[in-house]
């Protein structure tokens, strides 16, 4: 095994509803137990919430602000808010200012982008 680098400039978005997310990290680069990227929500996105039934969820606030809705409340994102969602636990990113919301996931297991959106 080998170490590997990726330029985020070079990974093509996966476009999902509200918002676009870059995979940066997975089984694809030789990564067996994470799923690393960016997701960026514009202005105004307020994509329907969803739940990972296996993954744990890490999510960290880049730029821009918003709210997070789960079950129990809200949580307010902005620059430096690191955000920790357990396996099951409904959420949704809500980008109620004027700028993009840009924030770093990490999965563990490895997730299948979209498999849980609410189609």
């Amino acid at each position: 095994m080998r170490a590997f680098w990726v330029q985020e400039r070079d990974v093509e978005g996966i476009k999902l509803p509200g918002r676009n997310w870059k995979m940066l990290v997975n089984e694809k680069t030789g990564c067996k137990n994470v799923t690393f990227g960016l997701a960026e929500f514009p202005a105004g996105s307020r994509p329907g919430g969803h739940r990972h039934d296996v993954q744990e969820e890490i999510i960290y606030i880049l730029e821009g602000s918003g709210r997070m809705m789960v079950e129990d409340g809200e949580i307010r994102l902005e620059p430096g808010v690191t955000v920790y969602i357990p396996p099951g636990v409904d959420h949704a990113v809500i980008n109620d200012g004027d700028r993009t919301i840009r924030l770093i996931t990490l999965f563990s297991p490895q997730v299948v982008p979209g498999s849980y959106d609410k189609k």
